[in-house]
């Protein structure tokens, strides 16, 4: 080897030219070695392999399969919030599901965010990832049309996209909420307070649909003891629980749009020692621990994430195909409990 490589500017990741310049070779050699040609002599390439790990090169090898034309082997995961454990574990079973096909998962958090989900998205696609996988914030998606259109696919979770057409993996959340409103009808509730969220995202408006069908079925207003939420943060739950208890004639029963919602209406009524018939979408980790029986709808998170990285690598191998659309069920299971004493 030279000493020629002592020329390498600081800092700057060494190119296949300084390899070339520290082994004394062609930059033809280095880049038959690079790419694993075996007509290379076996000195020249050890004395190159030599200079590469000298000098702590690595191989692009985004821009060598783009050259070739094969795939980079990496997907894009946006999700909404990376500290959400909803999102982290969707985020867990995508990143399993790639493994298992040998291939990178990218993943960024578009927190809520319109603008910042395209510029992401947007990112992703300069980057030539494979494909995504979105967790929409609502918005329009006709972005995607020209990369949808060029043959990288995408799969959309948790919400469908609105202005392009794409393969979906949704929650029932409809179903789930009409069979939660219907328990509580059957245990004799006929005042159902709901709290819901921002009606601007899908699952809360799908939620909210699945609640008045069944109390449109038993023949009851559905409007009387509503609360819509622009921010959906426990505290500001609490408040509208309050409310709903200083009212005339309060509700016998919650349904809670999520489970922060949830939290904000036990924390409201732990503070006022009340007790109220509560239910609510999303079962959590620590909702067995709850000072205070609820019926929550559950889902298998794992499943969703796993479902939506599944349609990616297959919309990868049939990429003419129509788009599908997946729904996960869900379930409802007693939690929390029932605390005794003052």
């Amino acid at each position: 080897m030279t000493d020629q490589a002592d020329g390498q500017a600081p800092g700057r990741r060494p190119t296949m030219v300084d390899v070339a310049r520290a082994a004394g070779v062609s930059l033809k050699t280095v880049s038959r070695v690079a790419n694993e040609v075996p007509t290379v002599r076996t000195d020249l390439a050890e004395r190159v392999r030599a200079a590469m790990s000298e000098l702590g090169f690595q191989r692009n090898n985004v821009a060598a399969n783009l050259r070739s034309g094969r795939t980079t082997a990496t997907i894009g995961l946006i999700i909404r919030d990376l500290a959400n454990p909803f999102y982290s574990t969707i985020a867990a079973a995508a990143a399993t599901v790639a493994e298992r096909f040998d291939t990178q998962l990218i993943t960024a958090s578009s927190g809520w965010d319109p603008a910042r989900e395209r510029e992401l998205v947007l990112d992703l696609f300069e980057r030539r990832v494979d494909g995504l996988i979105v967790v929409p914030t609502g918005g329009d998606q006709s972005y995607l049309r020209t990369e949808l259109d060029r043959g990288t696919p995408a799969v959309f979770i948790d919400s469908p996209p609105s202005g392009c057409r794409a393969d979906t993996a949704l929650l029932d959340n409809r179903t789930g909420t009409r069979d939660l409103l219907r328990r509580l009808l059957a245990e004799g509730h006929r005042d159902i307070g709901m709290i819901t969220d921002t009606l601007n995202d899908y699952t809360m408006s799908e939620r909210l649909a699945g609640a008045r069908e069944a109390l449109v079925e038993a023949g009851i207003d559905g409007g009387r003891h509503a609360a819509r939420l622009y921010s959906d943060n426990p505290r500001s739950a609490g408040d509208a629980v309050a409310a709903m208890l200083d009212a005339p004639d309060p509700p016998s029963a919650l349904f809670c749009g999520n489970n922060r919602i949830l939290l904000g209406a036990v924390e409201e009524l732990a503070r006022r020692r009340a007790r109220l018939r509560l239910a609510a979408f999303d079962d959590f980790e620590f909702a067995p621990l709850l000072p205070h029986p609820v019926t929550v709808v559950g889902y298998d998170t794992r499943a969703l994430g796993r479902l939506a990285a599944e349609m990616l690598f297959q919309r990868l191998n049939s990429p003419g195909a129509e788009p599908s659309n997946y729904v996960i069920p869900t379930y409802l299971v007693d939690r929390g409990m029932e605390l005794t004493g003052d």
